[in-house]
């Protein structure tokens, strides 16, 4: 086991080691650790839904009712009427023909990919999708070819380049990239999947909730969700509960269940889980300003860290800010929890080496004191920051 020993001490030496918080509790904006509270701002309960009184109450009714786990897959004894209407209820708030439910949003990509590609056709995939997406290509044993991030004149040369050389085509996304907040260009992504005739997918696991009218997505917001073939997302974020869906025509729905190796094998997701994600998409319609109120204050926040002079982008309810490197990264982190404030780093590999950063996922709960009490502290950080640039500078000149 040395190779393991060698890994781990590699990690560690270049900061990038992870390890498991061992939370007390947590709550929509908050957490508890060793008897302390924080205001969290790592997060992807971004509406605060996981702890919404109508989300306990459907799941401790469907507890009581069907009991803890459902003991086998849905394609056994596991397949129950409120599995279907949760599918139903999908299809109709995605606006599509139908859905499938899948334990995961990784559970999902995993086995939604190698269903539509194989190892004599091709995938399209922006360079910064989700592990996910990019485990679920490498599974399909297709040839995949990266397109730089956003880059339509890139993607449309590797078309013509590549296109006809293979069967069937799939071109992947996200709608609201989870790492850099910003938005795929949509329309431009259909245009292109009509003239080279490919299958589009898109991620809408950081949009569903936040976008479009009740949160129905940035697909839906856009007018494009009869022109994208394959819209997946997750019930685990904005949504507060668990799992992930694929709405699509029924022809698609009816293939996958026969062919989606990570829907066919998983035990069915208990009832509880299940009717809280119903209930969460009842809680998107009937309080709909969720989203643009924390898009608003996204957006408030976003402006705030640019006038004081941080490296931000992405025009979502995920605002980026780029420190550099790992041992910044982490020592600012420090800095910051000790002031009360959960931003966990993102580290290599997760995004590229030098682009370590913090990751802001600003949640509905959080107050204005909370939001405006976390700009001071960075504001104090950039002083930090620069004279500490300045002192490295004239360490170099000397």
């Amino acid at each position: 086991m040395e190779f393991i020993k060698d890994y781990l001490a590699k990690r560690k030496n270049e900061d990038t080691l992870r390890s498991l918080l061992n939370l007390d509790t947590r709550g929509p904006g908050m957490i508890v650790r060793q008897g302390l509270k924080y205001v969290d701002f790592s997060s992807n309960d971004y509406l605060g839904l996981s702890r919404h009184p109508q989300l306990i109450d459907a799941a401790r009714q469907a507890l009581e009712k069907y009991g803890v786990g459902t003991g086998a897959s849905r394609l056994l004894s596991g397949d129950l009427k409120l599995h279907h209407l949760l599918e139903e209820e999908t299809a109709s708030f995605k606006h599509k023909e139908s859905a499938l439910f899948f334990n995961s949003g990784y559970h999902a990509n995993l086995g939604i990919i190698p269903a539509f590609s194989g190892k004599n056709d091709v995938i399209f995939s922006d360079s910064l999708c989700h592990a996910s997406q990019i485990d679920g290509a490498i599974l399909s044993r297709a040839a995949r070819f990266l397109f730089r991030h956003n880059d339509m004149e890139h993607l449309e040369d590797l078309l013509k380049s590549e296109r006809f050389k293979f069967d069937k085509a799939l071109i992947l996304t996200e709608s609201v990239f989870s790492m850099d907040g910003d938005k795929a260009p949509l329309r431009s992504l259909v245009e292109l999947k009509q003239r080279y005739h490919c299958v589009l997918m898109v991620d809408e696991a950081h949009a569903t909730g936040i976008f479009g009218n009740q949160g129905r997505g940035l697909v839906e917001s856009e007018g494009l969700s009869e022109d994208v073939d394959l819209i997946m997302g997750t019930f685990s974020k904005a949504l507060g509960g668990f799992g992930a869906y694929l709405a699509a025509s029924r022809l698609v729905t009816d293939y996958l269940i026969n062919s989606a190796r990570s829907f066919i094998y998983s035990t069915a997701l208990p009832c509880s889980i299940v009717a809280a994600n119903l209930a969460a998409l009842e809680v998107c319609k009937n309080e709909p300003w969720r989203g643009p109120a924390l898009l608003d204050c996204a957006q408030r926040f976003r402006t705030a860290l640019g006038d004081a002079g941080w490296s931000i982008s992405g025009d979502s309810q995920i605002i980026p800010v780029m420190i550099g490197d790992s041992t910044t990264a982490l020592n600012y982190a420090k800095i910051l929890l000790e002031k009360g404030f959960q931003v966990l780093p993102i580290r290599p590999p997760t995004v590229p080496d030098g682009t370590s950063r913090f990751r802001f996922s600003l949640c509905y709960e959080h107050t204005e004191e909370e939001v405006s009490a976390v700009v001071e502290a960075m504001k104090e950080l950039k002083r930090y920051h620069e004279k500490c640039s300045d002192v490295k500078l004239q360490d170099r000149k000397r």
